[in-house]
């Protein structure tokens, strides 16, 4: 190997090692009875993701499904935890140690019962609101200091029991619009890795007035 070809893969690790990598985790169930369900909305966002930008999710690592990319030239991990959704942490936290990421540059994407169905809100911190996977990663990481995308999948209906009701497919009305629900989340991500977090949360969480 010539001297001049030498100098060039030197320079080529040292910058990968020193650019921005950025960590954008769905949050689900593995398995094929859980693949349409209401709490494998995180698992959604990731695909439709990894599709519009043409990363392949095709690694297991760190107890998660993983796709390496770019997008507008920023360096992304894509992950979809596979260790059931109250043990999240685990691959979230081996993922940000063996790809150093910042928690600056982590961002979480989970349902949440408390929001209406096709909302999105983007926070750069916080506790977990009751769902379990973001219990986990908050114990796994030892913060809450991590930005979260929290799409909103509505109450359940009557007296029925939230556990029940996020492991029910969406109703077909809400499949109808889950398309167009996911087209928003994908674009907040894109918003989030190339104009930042601030940027993302006002173009995309909810007025006051909404």
């Amino acid at each position: 190997m010539s001297l001049l070809k030498i100098f060039y893969k030197k320079t080529s690790a040292i910058k990968e090692s020193t650019e921005a990598v950025y960590l954008l985790a769905g949050l689900g169930n593995p398995g094929r009875e859980y693949r349409e369900t209401r709490h494998n909305i995180g698992f959604m966002m990731i695909d439709s993701f990894a599709a519009r930008h043409n990363i392949k999710l095709n690694k297991v690592q760190n107890k998660a499904i993983v796709g390496v990319g770019r997008v507008n030239g920023v360096r992304v991990i894509l992950a979809k935890p596979q260790t059931y959704m109250n043990q999240s942490g685990q691959a979230i936290a081996g993922l940000v140690r063996y790809y150093k990421v910042s928690l600056e540059n982590l961002i979480v994407g989970h349902d949440d019962v408390d929001l209406p169905f096709q909302t999105i809100r983007i926070r750069p911190a916080g506790g977990s609101a009751g769902q379990k996977g973001m219990t986990s990663i908050i114990e796994q990481l030892g913060t809450q200091n991590f930005a979260r995308l929290r799409m909103g999948i509505g109450r359940p209906p009557g007296q029925m029991d939230a556990a029940a009701y996020v492991l029910q497919t969406f109703t077909k009305a809400e499949k109808e619009m889950l398309g167009s629900f996911l087209d928003r989340a994908v674009e907040a991500l894109q918003c989030y890795l190339n104009e930042g977090l601030e940027t993302a949360m006002n173009r995309f969480n909810p007025t006051e007035k909404d």
